[in-house]
């Protein structure tokens, strides 16, 4: 968030204070994200993660990794050995294919408001700059 709180003394000796915030839907809650204080950063505090898109990322790599290396043979073998259905393995692995700014956006918490976990199991576009255009992150490098 660019933005930083500002206050101002109205004309009738009232201070007018403005707190730019972000309102984003988080693990089923609603999370204020606060912007800057007065004078910099507001010091030790959290960057809003969010921790399932965030595992997931981490298991699609890991997940590519086993496959690629041969450990395992096939999706299906995978998905048996984890214990989970092979269909979830596939969204899961899909992961990987995203833009690499993308994943770097949703590791830093920078990612756009409404992108979740759900959506991005879903079927979305292989080329990076439709990626972008189609979860709405921007990139000057495209």
């Amino acid at each position: 968030m660019k933005r930083k709180p500002t206050i101002n003394v109205a004309d009738n000796g009232n201070l007018l204070i403005h707190i730019p915030m972000l309102i984003r839907r988080m693990r089923g809650r609603k999370q204020v994200i606060t912007p800057q204080a007065l004078d910099g950063e507001i010091p030790k505090a959290a960057e809003p993660i969010q921790a399932a898109v965030v595992q997931a990322l981490a298991r699609a790599f890991s997940w590519a990794e086993i496959l690629e290396s041969g450990q395992v043979k096939s999706i299906s073998e995978l998905a048996r050995r984890l214990e989970v259905d092979g269909s979830y393995v596939t969204r899961i692995l899909k992961l990987t294919t995203l833009a690499p700014d993308i994943i770097e956006a949703i590791i830093n918490g920078e990612e756009p408001d409404g992108l979740s976990l759900a959506k991005l199991t879903r079927t979305f576009p292989e080329d990076w700059r439709e990626q972008r255009r189609f979860f709405g992150v921007e990139n000057n490098c495209a």
